[in-house]
């Protein structure tokens, strides 16, 4: 399956969300016919997107597709595309951030990069629209570190908007999180060897936050 989580659903139960996550939904709607190879408290998850990130991610429902997405995961050939509100101007149209990505040594509960027990990460990004003070990119995956668009974005200063944790102090409330969403996906069926794409249309949070930016509106609260 592919599903197109809305902002603010955990994906899996974890201390502190013991239910109402998509895990939770899943089971239910597939009466509990989900891949075990994530573990029983992520069954059928081959990759996640943060609570209050939004967009697709693919679920699977027996070990066979479990496998064979993680194999694609594996050698970065699944095609995901995130779009973004980041702050600043980017002097480039395009560019890229390759840096490896581990446990904050200063904080626990965050990522950066960092050359401690690091892993590998990169991620594309390109112009969509400029504001003066915000810029709105697409930003494509080779990798899928945790957090990995919102500490590349920080890691060269310009920091996802509304993001709590690696944006400024002052964070922008009223997008309830990062202004960030999982737009594209695609992959080969493992199973039929059709190759498969989705394009998750931007929520109305994001077009709002849009709108009222072109305009040139106060947005620091």
């Amino acid at each position: 399956m592919v599903v197109d989580k809305p902002k603010g659903m955990v994906v899996h139960p974890a201390p502190g969300n013991p239910d109402g996550t998509l895990v939770n939904a899943l089971l239910w709607h597939c009466g509990g016919n989900l891949s075990q190879m994530g573990g029983p408290h992520r069954p059928g998850i081959v990759h996640r997107i943060d609570k209050d990130t939004s967009g697709l991610l693919v679920v699977a429902k027996d070990d066979a597709t479990h496998q064979g997405l993680s194999e694609q995961m594996g050698v970065h050939s699944i095609h995901r595309v995130y779009q973004a509100v980041v702050y600043g101007n980017l002097k480039e149209d395009a560019g890229f951030v390759e840096a490896p990505i581990g446990r904050d040594p200063h904080d626990r509960k965050k990522m950066a990069v960092t050359a401690a027990h690091a892993k590998y990460a990169y991620t594309g990004w390109q112009v969509l629209e400029r504001f003066g003070n915000f810029t709105w990119v697409a930003c494509q995956l080779k990798t899928g570190r945790t957090h990995q668009i919102r500490v590349h974005m920080a890691s060269i200063g310009h920091p996802l908007a509304g993001d709590p944790v690696y944006g400024p102090r002052n964070v922008i409330k009223s997008l309830q999180g990062q202004c960030l969403h999982a737009k594209e996906l695609g992959f080969v069926h493992p199973i039929t060897g059709e190759y498969l794409q989705f394009d998750s249309p931007l929520p109305p949070y994001f077009v709002a936050y849009l709108a009222k930016i072109r305009k040139g509106k106060e947005v620091g609260k």
